[in-house]
């Protein structure tokens, strides 16, 4: 398969790759950025004011957990919505569970077996859909 891939002028490092793409008019280099965990000092940062507005950090893993609860099946699936169109923005999908008006979410970047800034990016763009939406 990596041969395959070197004939299209795609490098393949692992789980990450470079792609170069060439024209006769120009040459173009895309690079991935690997993510990485939060460190120490980002923790405390960016997470406690997740934990501040409800979120849980998970004892058994690395990751963030909140529970909604909403006035019926159709608020809550509205919600999830709008999280689902971010989340496929972000390349970034929640682990969530829908039972009726509840919704649990629970984010941990698989990447990095662990949490990651798109995990605190997201869970800041849910619960800013809660302030907007005064729900």
């Amino acid at each position: 398969m990596t041969a395959i891939f070197k004939k299209l002028g795609i490098e393949v490092f692992g789980r990450f790759s470079l792609f170069f793409y060439q024209t006769a008019e120009f040459q173009r280099t895309i690079t991935v950025i690997k993510m990485t965990k939060l460190t120490e000092v980002e923790r405390q940062k960016n997470l406690n004011p997740l934990l501040t507005n409800g979120w849980i950090v998970q004892k058994d893993r690395d990751a963030i957990h909140k529970e909604f609860t909403f006035k019926n099946f159709n608020q809550a699936f509205g919600f999830m919505m709008r999280i689902a169109m971010q989340a496929e923005k972000m390349d970034h999908h929640p682990e969530w569970c829908n039972v009726y008006n509840r919704v649990n979410i629970t984010l941990s970047t698989h990447d990095v077996n662990g949490l990651s800034m798109k995990d605190v990016k997201l869970a800041t763009f849910i619960d800013n859909i809660l302030k907007s939406d005064n729900i």
